[in-house]
């Protein structure tokens, strides 16, 4: 009997001891950094939205980092360098969709986070067939028109596959 109970207490602790072992995450992607980028244009000016991905040694999405080109007062910049400066705010919440607004690197932010935690882009739903205008509904808390963002992305993506 005490053979069975030693036997027993000795398999019961294997057992846990083997279920605490930590298993590394598996992505499908290549270790690396890529870039993808848009042109696009917007109220009769031409813009560049530009997308960089990391993805790490187990082929995991890390961070994503968007912007766009913007000119403001006559001077080029990015959306991201000019931050509440761009004014978005208001407008977001005259909308209605978001309470009290967000401005654009809040909004771009919650598209990079979407994409590291879904792992890529297959979430986002296309409300046409060539793939050129997003669904209203796919990202939840934005009103930026999103797709040369998406489309930015999924070049980055293309190349880290």
């Amino acid at each position: 009997m005490k053979k069975f109970l030693t036997l027993s207490f000795v398999l019961v602790g294997l057992f846990i001891f083997s279920g605490c072992e930590k298993v590394e995450e598996k992505g499908i992607y290549k270790e690396g950094t890529y870039f993808g980028s848009v042109e696009y244009e917007s109220y009769g000016a031409n813009y560049v939205t530009s997308a960089v991905v990391y993805v790490n040694e187990n082929g995991m999405i890390k961070s994503v980092f968007i912007d766009s080109t913007y000119d403001k007062d006559s001077v080029n910049t990015t959306k991201k360098t000019l931050g509440d400066a761009y004014g978005m705010k208001e407008t977001s919440a005259n909308i209605g969709v978001i309470p009290g607004g967000a401005e654009w690197y809040e909004q771009v932010k919650k598209i990079e986070d979407k994409v590291v935690a879904e792992q890529g882009i297959d979430w986002v739903k296309w409300s046409d067939e060539a793939k050129t205008k997003l669904d209203v509904d796919t990202i939840s808390g934005v009103t930026i028109s999103s797709d040369s963002y998406i489309n930015a992305v999924s070049k980055a993506l293309s190349q880290a596959k």
